[in-house]
C-alpha cells in the first residue's frame, strides 16, 4: 500500500512535469539564426555572436547553464533570451537602425557586459557595443586602401589645476612624423557618460580625418580628446544647474583645459598656438562644454561646433555675459559656428539655431537624416564640420 502511494505520487509528479514542459514549450520560441546573419564587427575574435542579419536584427548568445532568466537590453528595449538543453541562452532584437549601439545582458536581474563583445565606455560604465553596418554611404568613416593613416595616441599629462594625472587621446595626421610643420588644433569632446576614447573607438574620427585630409577636403590638423570630467552620472538630486553658462557637471574640466591641457599640448606637439588655429567642438554634453568654454574664451578659440549639443536655457541677452546680444563682436571673432543634430532627435537644436539667427549670429546648420541621438549622427556631423576649419 505504501509502495502504491509512492508510485502514485511519482506518476502525478511526472504527469504535472510533462504538462509543465509542454506549457513552457508552447511559450518558448524556437530561435532560428538566418543563414545571412554574419558575425558583428564588434564581436571579440573567436566568437560566433553577436550576429547581424540583412534585416538589421541582432542575435546574441550566452552560456549560463545555472541562470534562471536572461535578457538583452539594447536601445531602451529588453528582449527575452531562450535557454537550450546545453545551457546556451539565445535571443534576438527587432530590426535596429544602422550605426553603433550600446547594450547589456541582464542575467537574473544583474546587468553585465557580453563576454563575446568588445567593450566601450558608455552609459557611465564599461558597456558592450554592436555596429549595425551601413552600406557604401558609410565609407567616409571606414579605413580606405591607399589612404595615408594618422595616429591616435594615449597622452598622459599632469594637471596642476586639479593636482592629478590625466589622459587625453591625440590624433596626429599622416604627415606629422615627416617634417617640422606646425598644425592647427581641434579640441573634440564626447558626451555625458563617455570618456576620451569615445571619438576614436565609437566615432571612428581617425578614419574620418584621414579620408577628408587625403581628399583635400580638410586641412591636416591635430585633434585632442579628453574625458571632460563627465564619466560619472549627472547627479540630478544635487540641484546642480544644467543650463548653459551655469552648469556644474563637467565644469571642473574648464580650468584644466585652459590652464593645463592647451599649454601642455602646445609644448608637447608642433601646434600653431594662436586663436586663429584653435577650434573646439563636442557632441551632446560635449557641445554644452564647447559653448561654455568658447563663448567665455573667444581670445583662445575662433571655431566652434556642437553636435546634438545639450545646450539648455541659453538666454541670448544674458548667458555668457550677453555675448550673443553683441552679434558684431561674435561674428568678427568667430570664424565659423556649426550646429548639427539628427532628424529623429529632439534636443532643442532647431530652437537654438532660430534664437541665435534672430540675434544676428552667423552659423551653419546640418541635419542628419533618419538618425537619433547616436554616434552615426555625430560621425556625420564631424564629417560636415571639419572641412570648414582653418581655411
Amino acid at each position: 500500500m505504501q509502495k502504491f502511494c509512492l508510485m502514485g505520487k511519482c506518476v502525478v509528479a511526472l504527469f504535472l512535469s510533462v504538462l509543465s514542459y509542454h506549457a513552457q514549450a508552447a511559450c518558448d520560441e524556437v530561435i532560428t539564426i538566418p543563414s545571412d546573419a554574419v558575425v558583428a564587427s564588434t564581436a571579440e575574435p573567436g566568437n560566433q555572436f553577436p550576429k547581424v542579419d540583412k534585416n538589421h536584427r541582432a542575435y546574441f548568445q550566452l552560456f549560463a547553464p545555472t541562470a534562471k532568466d536572461v535578457k538583452v537590453d539594447i536601445c531602451g528595449k529588453k528582449y527575452d533570451m531562450q535557454k537550450d538543453e546545453r545551457g546556451f541562452w539565445t535571443g534576438y532584437t527587432d530590426p535596429l537602425v544602422v550605426g553603433f549601439h550600446y547594450y547589456f545582458l541582464i542575467v537574473d536581474g544583474v546587468s553585465v557586459v557580453d563576454p563575446a563583445s568588445d567593450t566601450f565606455f558608455g552609459c557611465n560604465r564599461q558597456a558592450s557595443g554592436i555596429e549595425i553596418p551601413e552600406g557604401s554611404e558609410g565609407d567616409y568613416y571606414r579605413p580606405q586602401m591607399n589612404t595615408p593613416k594618422g595616429q591616435v595616441r594615449s597622452f598622459q599629462y599632469y594637471a596642476k589645476s586639479t593636482g592629478e594625472w590625466r589622459r587625453a587621446m591625440v590624433y596626429t595626421p599622416a604627415d606629422y612624423e615627416k617634417g617640422n610643420k606646425r598644425y592647427p588644433v581641434l579640441y573634440l569632446q564626447h558626451g555625458m557618460g563617455e570618456d576620451e576614447t569615445g571619438w576614436s573607438k565609437q566615432g571612428f574620427m581617425q578614419n574620418i580625418m584621414d579620408n577628408l585630409i587625403a581628399k583635400g577636403s580638410a586641412v591636416p590638423m591635430i585633434v585632442v580628446m579628453e574625458s571632460g570630467d563627465v564619466k560619472a552620472p549627472f547627479n540630478f538630486a544635487s540641484g546642480a544647474s544644467n543650463t548653459a553658462g551655469n552648469s556644474q557637471y563637467g565644469a571642473s574640466f574648464y580650468k584644466v583645459l585652459i590652464n593645463d591641457l592647451i599649454p601642455t599640448i602646445d609644448k608637447s606637439f608642433r601646434t600653431m598656438t594662436d586663436r586663429d588655429h584653435r577650434a573646439m567642438a563636442g557632441l551632446s554634453w560635449g557641445g554644452h562644454q564647447t559653448f561654455d568654454v568658447v563663448f567665455t574664451h573667444l581670445d583662445l578659440f575662433s571655431y566652434a561646433g556642437a553636435f546634438s549639443g545639450a545646450i539648455f536655457g541659453l538666454d541670448v541677452n544674458k548667458t555668457y555675459d550677453g555675448i550673443f546680444s553683441r552679434p558684431k563682436e561674435v561674428n568678427a571673432k568667430l570664424h565659423y559656428l556649426f550646429l548639427g543634430c539628427g532628424s529623429e532627435e529632439n534636443i532643442g537644436t532647431a530652437q537654438l539655431v532660430k534664437n541665435l539667427q534672430n540675434a544676428g549670429i552667423k552659423l551653419d546648420t546640418y541635419i542628419s537624416q533618419g538618425t537619433h541621438h547616436e554616434w552615426l549622427t555625430w560621425r556625420r556631423c564631424l564629417n560636415q564640420f571639419v572641412p570648414h576649419l582653418f581655411k
